[in-house]
């Protein structure tokens, strides 16, 4: 359900994993459905590169969600609870739920599993993350790469992971839905500080320190909500979290550049066909932090620049 540049990238990864498997997009314009379906492009995300024959597409969400097995969630953040209640009913009983998403919900400080169950009262055994050091557009190209299913049942990561294990995309399992999740929302905001550091001309001394520190406080949220330091050293936290901070495919980073450059928010929004969740889930990650009385300096400058 998406069909950005994640979400049309790992109906790929799916698709070359099971060349039998029926993989299907929901894109919001009937336009970008035809084009998938027709063309096998998405050209404003993936330029001309051609999607497998076995992926479609459809404006419909009833048609999308028929007897789904897996349904994978890449829309924005701060839109998933409207989604839900758009079409969350269509969705068969036994699917499991994967979010592709790094955000958390502004006004409820939710992660996006958490709002899955709050709207559709799903079961913890049918949810499920996949995070890591995924760069959509590298993992298109057939990139080595690597990331990790997270679900609080065993059986359900392991599942998600036989479905999407073609030669460029090794996943690795856990069951730290917290950790996986918390590690992927924070990084962002880490990222738009380093992307700020890069617009004032700041050096690598300046941008590791924040990386590194940022990886710190990033740790001590996950660990107060019930995480694993364990998570944060792996790909979920370490990787993820470098591959954000220092690649310009980074959207979060590329966000920060431009604050750094002196550009507005509006401007910023402008200049870049995706969103940021940095910029608009950093208040709430602050705001979770606070509850729990975790201490999160970076964190805390990022926001108070950005508002």
């Amino acid at each position: 359900m998406g069909s950005g540049s994640w979400g049309t990238t790992f109906a790929k990864v799916l698709a070359d994993s099971d060349p039998l498997a029926e993989v299907v997009l929901w894109a919001r314009r009937p336009e970008v459905a035809q084009e998938i379906s027709e063309r096998h492009t998405n050209e404003r995300y993936l330029g001309e590169m051609l999607l497998p024959a076995n992926v479609s597409a459809s404006s419909d969400p009833g048609v999308v969600l028929a007897e789904a097995q897996l349904v994978v969630l890449a829309v924005p953040a701060q839109s998933l609870r409207e989604q839900l209640q758009e079409w969350g009913q269509l969705v068969p009983e036994d699917a499991v739920f994967v979010s592709l998403m790094k955000g958390l919900e502004r006004g409820t400080d939710l992660r996006m599993t958490e709002v899955v169950a709050d709207v559709l009262g799903v079961a913890q055994e049918r949810l499920a993350v996949v995070s890591g050091p995924n760069l959509a557009k590298e993992i298109a190209r057939r990139e080595p790469t690597a990331s990790v299913v997270a679900s609080p049942l065993e059986e359900t990561a392991e599942w998600i992971a036989s479905a999407c294990t073609p030669d460029y995309f090794r996943p690795y399992t856990n069951t730290d839905l917290v950790g996986v999740e918390i590690g992927g929302i924070v990084k962002n905001v880490i990222a738009l500080a380093v992307g700020i550091c890069d617009g004032m001309n700041m050096g690598d001394n300046t941008k590791a320190t924040i990386i590194t520190r940022g990886l710190a406080e990033t740790t001590r949220l996950a660990l107060a909500l019930g995480g694993s330091a364990e998570t944060m050293a792996g790909l979920a936290g370490l990787g993820d979290l470098v591959a954000t901070c220092s690649s310009p495919l980074s959207r979060n980073r590329t966000a920060g550049r431009l604050i750094g450059e002196g550009y507005t928010l509006d401007e910023v929004a402008e200049k870049m066909t995706q969103v940021a969740e940095g910029i608009k889930s950093g208040a709430a990650v602050l705001d979770l932090a606070s509850r729990h009385g975790v201490d999160m300096p970076i964190t805390q400058a990022v926001v108070a620049v950005i508002e």
